[in-house]
């Protein structure tokens, strides 16, 4: 009787280890190119860690954001909505920094940066997560606006130490001349000095060590690395305008990428990268440690197609363009027994999957009357099912594309990424050979799709801060 029971209690033991819900980590980085990893082999990047996160789980190699530059696509990331559908389909940037202006505090506490952000009908992943009873935490780039309304500790999350800006200097911590790390919803200057990729490892560690073993925990970490820094060179200039600094990073990183590289700022963009993918390994070994990698969902993407980091080659376009290289970016997703390892997908899918796979992941649930824009990818990382996405859309003001199958369409009247035409991604994914003359009717089906997808973005409940209600 006493075996029978004793077996009876291990059987219960095991289902509820068995059902305990997953952690989920979601790593994002800043303007990484779609063949900015030392796995793809297309530069000399060292990135050993993305690279055994690669070995070990499921690379996409057809993955999109949905806007090309920061804001819009990370606020998809943390929604699973268009940004047409949840209000932040633009920069929250102030333009005045474009003419090397620094703000004073009072300048920049009534600027577009301080004043716009998500809507605060929106719910985000964290408070998806946290109504499951998940920990919640963010570390890095936050992006989503930075009047208290709009910080990460009213949006869903427990835990917050990073910037909610576009971007900041990698020492000083400043955006132009503003102070702008955030712990919690207060400013902080106490590591001022200290790089930030650094600072950011150590403050996703501390969650992580905080929360392992406790309770299923849901850790942020949006990096801005590799993007630019929000500084000036020191007496550089180009008639009025002051010349931005460029990617910065610590001197021994930097010196690993001199003479393989073409010039200076690459080796500086190259470093950056290196560093943070130290960072990850840092996290990746202490989920070893704690045993905690086994239940851990890890999932990795850029924001948004590369931008100075020596071509997006094949790919056509770089960040902020509708171009392959501004929207197709690299995607890794690792979880041990529940995802196949050193898979290669080429499977269509997009950031607005993240969500409802997280959510389909720890059981959680969307809120009633949600929209969710994506499905559950986990079916297609396994490779048990085709990818049921079959249409993307995207518009930057102007510019606009879609995809639908293999087809691409893109409309991009103005600015420096000016041009458009039909393409087949299939054979031609720099999107070289524009079928439009060859294919009429298919270019009329691209736009009726286009039409038909702003329509329903147009009739969607408004949300702001740019649309006129």
């Amino acid at each position: 009787m006493k075996l029978r029971l004793i077996s009876f209690l291990l059987i219960l033991c095991a289902a509820a280890i068995h059902a305990a819900p997953p952690n989920v980590v979601l790593i994002v980085s800043d303007d990484q190119g779609w063949p900015d990893l030392g796995c793809i082999g297309a530069k000399p990047l060292i990135t050993p860690n993305l690279d055994r996160l690669a070995a070990e789980g499921v690379r996409a190699t057809s993955f999109y954001v949905t806007w090309p530059a920061c804001t819009p696509s990370r606020g998809s990331i943390l929604t699973g909505r268009y940004p047409q559908r949840n209000g932040l389909y633009d920069m929250i940037r102030n333009d005045m920094v474009n003419y090397g202006h620094r703000y004073d505090r009072e300048e920049y506490a009534v600027s577009p940066e301080m004043t716009l952000g998500l809507d605060v009908r929106e719910k985000t992943i964290g408070d998806m997560l946290r109504a499951a009873g998940c920990a919640t935490g963010i570390v890095g780039k936050w992006d989503m606006g930075q009047a208290r309304r709009f910080l990460p500790l009213q949006r869903g999350f427990d835990f917050f130490y990073g910037h909610g800006n576009n971007g900041i200097d990698y020492y000083t911590h400043e955006r132009y001349g503003v102070p702008s790390l955030f712990r919690g919803n207060e400013r902080t200057e106490e590591d001022k000095g200290t790089y930030v990729t650094d600072v950011f490892r150590r403050e996703a560690l501390r969650f992580v060590e905080e929360h392992v073993g406790r309770t299923p925990f849901f850790l942020y970490l949006p990096f801005n690395a590799p993007h630019g820094a929000s500084s000036f060179g020191e007496g550089t200039t180009t008639g009025e305008k002051k010349v931005a600094e460029g990617v910065q990073a610590p001197e021994k990183y930097v010196a690993m990428y001199r003479g393989k590289v073409k010039d200076e700022r690459l080796a500086r963009y190259c470093g950056a990268l290196t560093c943070m993918d130290e960072a990850i390994g840092a996290l990746l070994k202490r989920l070893d440690e704690t045993k905690t990698a086994g239940n851990t969902l890890v999932m990795f993407l850029s924001d948004n197609g590369g931008s100075g980091n020596g071509g997006n080659a094949p790919l056509r376009g770089a960040k902020s363009s509708m171009w392959e290289g501004g929207l197709r970016v690299p995607f890794i997703a690792r979880w041990p027994g529940k995802l196949p390892a050193g898979r290669v997908t080429d499977e269509f899918l997009t950031s607005l999957e993240l969500v409802p796979t997280i959510l389909a992941a720890t059981s959680a649930k969307a809120p009633d009357g949600v929209k969710l824009d994506g499905f559950d990818m986990l079916p297609v990382l396994r490779g048990d099912v085709k990818s049921p996405r079959q249409q993307m859309f995207w518009q930057r003001r102007g510019d606009k594309a879609a995809r639908f199958e293999n087809w691409k369409w893109v409309d991009a009247p103005a600015g420096k990424n000016k041009g458009g035409g039909l393409f087949d991604l299939a054979t031609d994914a720099g999107e070289v050979h524009d079928l439009s003359k060859e294919k009429p009717d298919v270019l009329k089906m691209m736009r009726g799709k286009f039409a038909a997808w702003r329509r329903e973005m147009d009739e969607a409940e408004p949300r702001g801060p740019f649309r006129d209600y």
